[in-house]
């Protein structure tokens, strides 16, 4: 059991921490992929602002709606953490868990570990790439029901890049809360360090069977919420 003190809050990473990479990978990609001409063509009008984010991305004024397919699937392909993208993934994601056709998978020592922390008083939230909305999608259809009223917020690519331990720092300043008291939870040894190096308690979800010979620098492994205790 690996023990963590000081604790008030937790952030918590989604891909390969609380759900498996592979729903991600398998089911959220290639449903968004799918359906990114039809939703562009379908909806070029509400989609201006994507449009008008992308553009100035690219140094073009604006973008025909088979030009912003072609620019988005590219960056999906290259599997780029943009803004744009993850936004309009998000509005199609919504699509697909609304008609029931996409179910999250969420770890049940996730479930159980959230459900724990949540119940002793300590306040969660999220941390990831994906947009803020496409966050409470998923946690908000999951096979263990709706978990988003464990969280208290959420943050995605607009607080700054996962790399980056400024990131970590903006993130602890609108908690409130000195960085040594919040820990936060990643399978990726680069987001752990970055937190780190902000201040942040962190805990690296091995669930892969990741060693310290994986991640050099990195001392606190875990392969579950099971073994992780926050006091």
């Amino acid at each position: 059991m690996i023990e963590v003190h000081g604790v008030r809050a937790v952030v918590t990473d989604i891909e390969g921490t609380t759900s498996s990479l592979a729903f991600v990978t398998d089911v959220l990609f290639p449903y968004a992929r799918r359906a990114i001409p039809t939703y562009v063509r379908d909806h070029e009008a509400e989609l201006a602002d994507i449009n008008g984010q992308v553009a100035q991305a690219v140094g073009k004024p604006t973008l025909g709606a088979q030009e912003l397919t072609a620019i988005l699937l590219k960056w999906m392909d290259e599997d780029r953490k943009i803004t744009p993208l993850k936004d309009l993934q998000g509005r199609i994601w919504r699509t697909g868990y609304e008609s029931g056709e996409i179910i999250s998978h969420v770890y049940e020592d996730a479930v159980q570990g959230l459900r724990r922390w949540h119940a002793a008083g300590l306040r969660l939230y999220v941390y990831s790439s994906g947009s803020i909305p496409a966050q409470q999608l998923l946690f908000a259809h999951t096979r263990a029901g709706d978990l988003r009223p464990l969280f208290c917020g959420y943050f995605d690519t607009t607080t700054g890049p996962k790399l980056e331990s400024p990131s970590y720092a903006r993130i602890a300043a609108v908690l409130g809360l000195p960085p040594r008291s919040i820990a936060f939870l990643s399978d990726h040894p680069g987001e752990t360090r970055a937190a780190a190096e902000a201040g942040l308690q962190t805990i690296l979800v091995a669930r892969a069977g990741l060693s310290t010979s994986d991640a050099p620098g990195q001392s606190v492994f875990a392969r579950d919420f099971d073994e992780i205790s926050l006091a």
